[in-house]
């Protein structure tokens, strides 16, 4: 089953409403996802940076708690009146909850406790693929000649940054368990995102976030209080707040609300292929913040990560 193209449908039952709308008015879904992906490099940025003084089920519950209270003053209104909607749907929105709040951001989080930066942007890169994967296999979508092309020349941009311009570089590489915990954030994100073909569409995205929000932290809670009682270190300090309140605002209102919305409008296989540039801002963030020096082989990877992705979305390429 596919949900109705959002062009088709009425902006009450479009699941856009006014930020929808806002968003949809004043800027085009590929502007949305690149802010979406911007938000989301700084938040790995910030749980590598955070992980000595908040564990990593922690940051997640309260990450998702202040969000809930930031969103709640603008979705209170439209879930008084869906609740109704809500409750209907319960099942798909515990999946939704499941998949793209509890699994996707814990599972990032423990991964960083371990993984090196360049296994998680490596592991990372496959999202895209998994997506149209997932896509072709669920949904029957088509895997167009096009596509194929752009991905595979948007992954090497990937690989050329990943190994620095060094080819042998790939040979060291070594895995270990935060890697897979990265593998399974990445798959559960991607059948996150294939899944928003049978969203509801008629209900709100304040009211879609905000119940699957509430469905994340009902899952994270036994496991927050599980990594406490072992004496998991949570220090309050200006670190962890600054830092909640940025993930509680950007990578998961802000983008949760830019990533829906976007994927309505172009489809998760086109939507997928912009996780590719998480590897050109955090390259971009670590030149910034810790000082790393800009070399040809990251003007390379950029220039091929931007036309794999220029090549995936054109719109001759295909839905």
């Amino acid at each position: 089953m596919q949900s109705t193209p959002e062009s088709h449908r009425p902006d009450n039952q479009s699941g856009t409403g006014r930020v929808g709308a806002a968003a949809g008015r004043f800027a085009s879904p590929y502007l949305l996802l690149v802010l979406t992906v911007l938000f989301w490099s700084i938040n790995f940025v910030v749980g590598r940076a955070v992980r000595d003084d908040i564990g990593p089920v922690s940051l997640s519950f309260w990450r998702w708690t202040v969000a809930l209270m930031v969103l709640s003053p603008f979705a209170w209104s439209y879930v008084r009146v869906q609740w109704r909607i809500i409750i209907c749907h319960w099942r798909m929105l515990i999946v939704f909850g499941v998949l793209g709040v509890a699994n996707f951001n814990a599972f990032v989080y423990i991964g960083l406790q371990s993984t090196t930066a360049t296994n998680a942007v490596l592991v990372n890169s496959m999202t895209p693929v998994t997506i149209v994967a997932l896509g072709w296999l669920f949904l029957g979508r088509a895997f167009t000649l096009r596509r194929a092309l752009g991905m595979a020349l948007s992954l090497f941009g990937v690989v050329v940054i990943i190994m620095r311009g060094e080819p042998v570089a790939l040979i060291a590489l070594r895995f270990n368990p935060g890697d897979f915990w990265i593998l399974a954030a990445m798959a559960s994100w991607a059948l996150y995102s294939v899944c928003l073909t049978w969203r509801p569409a008629e209900l709100h995205p304040l009211s879609f976030l905000a119940a699957t929000i509430c469905v994340g932290i009902v899952v994270l809670a036994p496991f927050y209080a599980w990594e406490a009682g072992r004496g998991v270190p949570l220090n309050v300090n200006l670190l962890t707040v600054s830092s909640l309140l940025y993930l509680g605002i950007f990578p998961s209102v802000l983008a949760f609300i830019f990533w829906n919305r976007a994927v309505l409008q172009v489809g998760a296989g086109k939507a997928g292929q912009f996780m590719y540039l998480l590897p050109v801002f955090g390259t971009i963030l670590s030149i910034i913040f810790l000082g790393e020096t800009l070399r040809l082989f990251h003007l390379a990877g950029v220039s091929l990560i931007f036309s794999g992705v220029y090549l995936s979305t054109n719109a001759r390429a295909g839905a």
